[in-house]
């Protein structure tokens, strides 16, 4: 309000501003602006002063209303609270940012305002506000973004419910945004400013370490370097004491190619038996307790990938696998969440033959069970064998795709299932007529 009193060149002499209780009195017609918390009704209730009526209340930032509280049922009763007994020409505006999904609660609840005949909906974005208020920059970083990301630009700097991709990062390109470290000459190691290492830590999953740094040359953050073990995989579990040992190795080989001791490690905080032994182990580099707000991270990773921010090196393949997996529930998508879908939650239906070493077997009739099954070895490329384990049921009624191959086989699974084609493994959402399946040989 103190900003925009200032670019309206309005005089602050000409107000009483308090800040206990929070309030900007205009002194000519002694109008006074109040200043409430959001966290519920009873906030609101205690501005109303039954001899000065409440003209005008906005309510900003309304999607917190149906995130952290009771959405439509707590605006109906804050509209309440003020029309009751409010003769003198009382109005109310909702300000808010549209979610990106059109199904999202206060998308909805905006919809059904709409339909009201006491109510406009006026939509602006950051083209109807005055340049000078606003600043080049944030034009030039607006404009930057409709190059790189057409679609991300109409939500973020247009404000349209665009809609959800189920691929969470839909806007990764390979040729974009990954590079060979080969190639990446050493002054230009060298000139690479903080480095960071952020810990996945798994008990039965597995464990990942990813290495980045911020690259002043390329004005990005570059992806440097990765650690990846599974017990599962190699049929070795590590102790916490393991993983912080092979965690320092990982920083020494860091800071040799570097020439930079490492800034910061990022750790979940309830990896707390990881977090002492690394402090043990590595006592010179700060630990820092990893956020746990995946919408957050999911958010702030779209738009440096949107604006080319972010490259990966070519050594980091687990991450590369993921962020070319990573999708959203479409369940969660049509409720008006988006919900990421667990890892490894694809699945065949249960009637799906599997060539284990004793034959075939239905998968249904693997639950719980452990054995030797073939597979493709990734690496030799030619057909292995390879041990099997947690068979579960991962879904109950979820949709699913039929494959019919050239043979007349029909293999059914879940949209997010991959298949290896000549491309590459593709989940099977994204297979295209002229695709190739293929075939394993010994």
């Amino acid at each position: 309000m103190l900003r925009g009193i200032g670019r309206l060149k309005i005089p602050k002499s000409k107000f009483k501003i308090t800040k206990s209780p929070m309030e900007i009195t205009y002194k000519w017609h002694n109008t006074t602006i109040y200043f409430a918390g959001s966290d519920g009704i009873d906030d609101t209730k205690g501005i109303i002063d039954e001899d000065k009526p409440i003209k005008l209340v906005v309510l900003d930032e309304l999607t917190e209303f149906f995130d952290d509280g009771e959405g439509e049922d707590e605006l109906s009763n804050i509209e309440a609270t003020f029309v009751r007994g409010n003769d003198s020409g009382f109005q109310m505006i909702y300000l808010y940012n549209p979610p990106k999904n059109p199904n999202a609660p206060v998308n909805q609840w905006c919809k059904k305002m709409e339909e009201r005949d006491d109510c406009i909906h006026i939509h602006t974005d950051y083209r109807d506000v005055p340049v000078q208020w606003l600043g080049q920059a944030l034009i030039d970083s607006a404009r930057q973004m409709e190059l790189t990301d057409p679609k991300m630009y109409r939500w973020i700097w247009l404000g349209e419910a665009v809609g959800v991709d189920d691929l969470i990062y839909y806007m990764f390109e390979p040729e974009k945004h990954i590079y060979n470290p080969d190639v990446y000459g050493k002054k230009s190691k060298e000139s690479i400013g903080e480095i960071g290492i952020g810990v996945d830590y798994g008990q039965q999953n597995a464990t990942v370490f990813e290495a980045a740094g911020i690259d002043y040359e390329s004005q990005c953050l570059r992806g440097l370097k990765e650690y990846y073990h599974s017990g599962r995989e190699s049929g070795k579990q590590k102790s916490p004491s393991d993983y912080a040992k092979d965690l320092k190795q990982f920083c020494d080989e860091i800071e040799r190619e570097y020439k930079r001791v490492v800034s910061y490690i990022f750790i979940d905080p309830s990896a707390s038996g990881l977090i002492e032994e690394v402090r043990r182990q590595i006592p010179h580099i700060s630990i820092v307790p990893a956020r746990n707000d995946v919408k957050l991270g999911i958010s702030r990773v779209q738009k440096i990938l949107s604006f080319q921010r972010a490259l990966i090196s070519t050594e980091q393949k687990y991450l590369v696998k993921e962020i070319g997996i990573y999708q959203y529930d479409l369940k969660s998508i049509e409720k008006g969440k988006e919900i990421p879908l667990k890892v490894n939650d694809h699945c065949v239906t249960g009637d799906t033959l599997i060539d284990t070493v004793d034959g075939q077997i239905p998968i249904r009739d693997l639950v719980g069970r452990n054995g030797l099954v073939y597979c493709y070895d990734n690496k030799k490329k030619h057909k292995a064998i390879s041990e099997f384990y947690n068979v579960r049921r991962t879904g109950r009624n979820v949709p699913v795709f039929a494959v019919t191959l050239e043979n007349g086989a029909i293999i059914k699974m879940t949209a997010e299932h991959l298949v290896l084609t000549q491309r590459g493994w593709i989940q099977v959402r994204h297979l295209k007529k002229k695709d190739k399946i293929l075939k394993i040989k010994t």
